[in-house]
């Protein structure tokens, strides 16, 4: 098992949803925050976070680090986005790339 950093985007329609609040994404830190997570947004009706968990492959560190964000977001109160950007990078992809 090895560690995974996953990143996660959702957005609501500009026509009709509400724009996240910097304190709402204050309150999505917070969430993440166990999971040595970040979040991002604000201003906008997007909102993301990046969070790190433990998985044997990239589709599992997806699946898990979208069941940690769903419940961040739950806690945090935000208003539930669909969900249009994921990505993970394992530990060992994040060294090579700092050592090119």
């Amino acid at each position: 098992m090895m560690r995974w950093s996953v990143g996660l985007v959702a957005e609501g329609d500009p026509e009709t949803d509400a724009v996240v609040t910097l304190e709402e994404v204050v309150e999505l830190a917070d969430a993440v925050a166990p999971s040595s997570g970040i979040a991002t947004g604000g201003g906008s009706v997007r909102y993301g976070a990046q969070i790190v968990v433990a998985a044997d492959n990239r589709e599992e560190a997806i699946e898990r680090g979208l069941a940690e964000f769903e419940s961040a977001v739950r806690k945090a109160g935000l208003p539930v986005y669909p969900i249009v950007h994921t990505e993970a990078v394992s530990e060992l992809e994040d060294a090579m790339d700092e050592s090119v």
